[in-house]
């Protein structure tokens, strides 16, 4: 069975994210290269970006500057 450490990782960041009701750019690049990280970004991992994405389309949560 594969460890799911980035899928962990990217979890915890976007529930602060959700918590805070906003995203640094700090944060943002966090994301990105914890997602990359493996090099696949698998379905559980998939699910937790599009939720962020979609909670940024709609305003739940605000992009910020550092």
């Amino acid at each position: 069975m594969r460890d799911n450490e980035p899928g962990r990782k990217l979890g915890e960041i976007i529930k602060k994210a959700i918590e805070d009701c906003e995203l640094t750019h700090s944060e943002h690049q966090k994301i990105v290269a914890i997602a990359h990280s493996d090099h696949v970004i698998d379905p559980q991992e998939q699910q937790l970006l599009a939720q962020l994405q979609q909670m940024i389309a709609e305003g739940t949560i605000k992009k910020v500057r550092d």
